[in-house]
């Protein structure tokens, strides 16, 4: 399936939403404790916003200006551990809720041609790539998240279902 800028923003605006129903008012036995190995849903969150401020829209820019240097700024996947600290969930929510609405009225107000998306940028690990799989790589990032956060809560109860485990494929490692 090739981009479609109307499918990207059905996910792309969903994503603060989906998150906070399934993580507002838990304990923080189901949001924290997690690591630079094993992100917890308080890290994930974290991450997601350090990627509103510093990665996706800021690399979109860079494209669009196709000036001298396109070179995208490397990201620090684990800013988040630093940035979040002091922080609640609940601040965390609120704060990915207005960095990504933020982000989708500028994504917007450019009104992307084909001819744009097509435009390319240069990542610092993978070379050349375009806006438009920098899109889809945004929105294929926010349902990776999402898997991971339901991922690491139903870890937590692996030894509790008992027999079950064996149906759990959530519990499955590879």
């Amino acid at each position: 399936m090739s981009i479609k800028l109307n499918h990207a923003f059905e996910v792309l605006e969903r994503t603060p939403g989906v998150v906070r129903a399934i993580l507002d008012g838990l304990s923080d036995e189901w949001t924290s404790g997690g690591n630079e190995d094993d992100w917890a849903p308080f890290d994930i969150i974290g991450h997601l916003i350090h990627g509103e401020l510093t990665d996706w829209i800021p690399r979109c820019e860079i494209v669009l200006r196709q000036g001298d240097d396109r070179t995208f700024t490397p990201f620090d996947r684990v800013a988040q551990f630093q940035l979040s600290k002091g922080k609640s969930l609940k601040d965390l929510l609120d704060d990915f809720e207005t960095k990504r609405s933020e982000s989708l009225e500028r994504l917007r107000s450019w009104k992307l041609t084909d001819v744009q998306l097509e435009l390319k940028g240069v990542h610092p690990e993978f070379g050349d790539v375009s806006m438009s799989e920098l899109i889809a790589a945004w929105v294929t990032h926010d349902l990776s998240h999402i898997s991971q956060i339901v991922q690491f809560m139903a870890r937590k109860y692996t030894d509790a279902v008992g027999p079950w485990k064996e149906y759990m494929s959530i519990l499955k490692t590879e």
